[in-house]
């Protein structure tokens, strides 16, 4: 049934040119952000070294204070600082054996070229100097290191795997529904969901009390949204295919709007209901999956959003354009 959307007439069709515009202002927005500001990308993605640290109680007040007490010791070779990404570790490494403190996740990319077998010890030394006061090798809870070689091989493969699952898409598309302007519709509206979501991470990261960074998890995020989105524009196309049959005679943007108004319960109550678990989950879980649960919200939102007003009216405008040139 569609409940309280079942006499709603919208004119998703006649108002497509103002959301055209609203998506073109984010992305151009978004777009700027990602070429001047950039991501923040993770150990996984840029190389580096991961320490988890306790630190005792009263230390340090705050994060920029640790930040700023490594930066003097993690000097580079050209004689600039080499400043870490210090954020909040969850609780969750927390146990009794441990004095009263607060956890931090330190990450630096300071030595991370140098292949010399004494690299890793020097790197801790620095650390240990820098922290100072009652912080010993005993306050490291864990270590990770991604050499920059391998975080250039995953970074491609990442893309490479998004770039892949798009094109796999438009092929689906195509056998489904036998029309490229389907395809193209159902593309357009993935490309963007994407670039939204990483331009939400480009403005925001810094700014909020969490991490935005750019790593494996941000990847099966977005392939998350990427199938979130497509699942949610197949349903529209289905029932577009449906009243392409029935209503032959009606304009094409009668049963388009006919056919977006008809899903639009379905729409609506299927992504209520998921962001409203994602949110249950991002207040109350860990912090190491903030940044994945705040994707898959921003993803659930724009690809809600998009399959309404990007993929439907991008498949009418290149059905018309092309039915008026075969008139011609």
């Amino acid at each position: 049934t569609d409940g309280a959307f079942k006499n709603l007439n919208i004119d998703f069709i006649g108002k497509r040119k103002i959301f055209y515009v609203v998506s073109s202002v984010l992305i151009l927005f978004g777009s700027y952000s990602l070429v001047t500001k950039g991501l923040n990308y993770g150990i996984d993605f840029s190389g580096g070294r991961t320490y988890v640290v306790h630190i005792p109680e009263n230390q340090y007040t705050s994060n920029e204070d640790i930040q700023e007490s490594l930066s003097k010791v993690f000097i580079n070779p050209d004689g600039t600082e080499q400043t870490p990404q210090v954020t909040t570790f969850s609780n969750l490494l927390e146990n009794n054996d441990l004095p009263a403190g607060r956890t931090v996740k330190i990450t630096t990319k300071y030595m991370i070229d140098d292949k010399g077998v004494t690299a890793d010890e020097e790197v801790r030394s620095k650390l240990l100097l820098g922290l100072g006061g009652q912080v010993t090798k005993d306050n490291i809870l864990s270590y990770d290191q991604v050499s920059s070689t391998i975080a250039d091989d995953i970074r491609s493969s990442a893309w490479g795997s998004i770039s892949f699952s798009i094109l796999v898409i438009f092929l689906y598309i195509l056998v489904r529904f036998k029309k490229w302007q389907f395809s193209l519709g159902a593309v357009a509206a993935v490309f963007h969901d994407v670039l939204i979501v990483l331009s939400v991470f480009s403005i925001f990261y810094g700014l909020l009390p969490f991490t935005l960074e750019i790593d494996q998890a941000f990847i099966a995020a977005i392939l998350t949204i990427i199938g979130y989105s497509l699942n949610d524009t197949v349903v529209v196309f289905d029932r577009v295919r449906e009243n392409m049959i029935n209503f032959k005679r009606k304009e094409i943007h009668e049963f388009m709007n006919k056919s977006l108004n008809s899903t639009l319960s379905r729409t609506i109550n299927t992504s209520f209901t998921t962001f409203c678990v994602l949110l249950i989950i991002f207040l109350f879980g860990g912090e190491v999956i903030k940044g994945f649960m705040f994707a898959l919200m921003i993803g659930v939102i724009v690809g809600t959003y998009s399959s309404l007003f990007v993929a439907s009216p991008i498949m009418l405008d290149t059905i018309r354009r092309k039915s008026i040139s075969n008139n011609k």
